[in-house]
């Protein structure tokens, strides 16, 4: 059984910086894949970044690629989304996730919803214009 809660969301202007936490539970973290995701209001779960179980590897949806950073620190069970050169366009709510499966992904599968098994509560990121 995994936990997740989210923390570092608010409001900030166009062109500032946030970093969103996750801190996890459990003793699998360090063997799980962990990605966020974000939902807009009447949108689906989109996929925002990935970062492999050793951190050597991440991946990200290309509106963010450039602007925002995932990383992990396993002896914190913590990971990480700094977001810098914020546009109103990333406003929605964050989700972090995790993947207890050890298994090895596509370019699809890593931004599927359905790969991931757990799942935080989400924090609300508001970008004003």
């Amino acid at each position: 059984q995994v936990q997740l809660v989210e923390s570092g969301g608010g409001l900030v202007q166009a062109g500032g910086s946030l970093r969103l936490s996750c801190a996890a539970s459990g003793r699998t973290f360090s063997t799980s894949a962990m990605a966020w995701f974000r939902q807009r209001p009447g949108k689906e779960r989109d996929f925002v970044a990935m970062i492999s179980r050793s951190g050597g590897f991440t991946s990200y949806e290309d509106s963010v690629e450039g602007r925002f950073t995932i990383s992990r620190d396993n002896t914190k069970n913590t990971v990480y989304l700094q977001m810098n050169s914020l546009k109103p366009e990333d406003t929605a709510v964050y989700y972090c996730a995790a993947d207890t499966g050890s298994r090895t992904y596509t370019s699809t599968s890593m931004r599927n919803v359905g790969t991931y098994n757990y799942w935080g509560q989400g924090t609300q990121v508001t970008v004003s214009s």
